[in-house]
């Protein structure tokens, strides 16, 4: 895999976990979202005005570009599994954003996603 093609789908995974996290902010501020049908026109508005979600939506829309760049430049079976990182960007700026836990089993389930993409790197 050449470094055009890793930066496309690094770019596309971070933009993925950007976007995750904004969301993220959106919600911690809107407080519980509910999908009811009593009150769904007020969540919508509320769900609307809420810069975070636009920039996830944003980070989203790029993100989708990125990848469809980095599928046309790889095979699928070694592009997907790279959207596991995301996993490791999230919980990782989770804990620094967020406060939320970062224990060892997570700690330890971080080590083997990052030992498999780069296992999958190397094939």
């Amino acid at each position: 895999m050449n470094r055009i093609t890793f930066s496309y789908l690094f770019s596309g995974v971070l933009l993925n976990a950007i976007a995750q996290l904004a969301l993220k902010a959106a919600t911690n501020r809107l407080g519980t979202v509910s999908l009811a049908l009593d009150g769904l026109l007020d969540t919508a508005m509320r769900v609307a005005l809420q810069p975070f979600i636009w920039l996830g939506l944003g980070c989203y829309a790029v993100s989708v570009a990125v990848w469809i760049a980095a599928l046309s430049r790889v095979e699928v079976s070694l592009a997907y599994p790279f959207l596991s990182l995301g996993y490791v960007l999230n919980a990782l700026a989770a804990w620094y954003l967020f406060g939320e836990a970062l224990n060892i089993q997570r700690v330890l389930a971080i080590g083997v996603i990052i030992v498999g993409v780069w296992l999958l790197t190397r094939s």
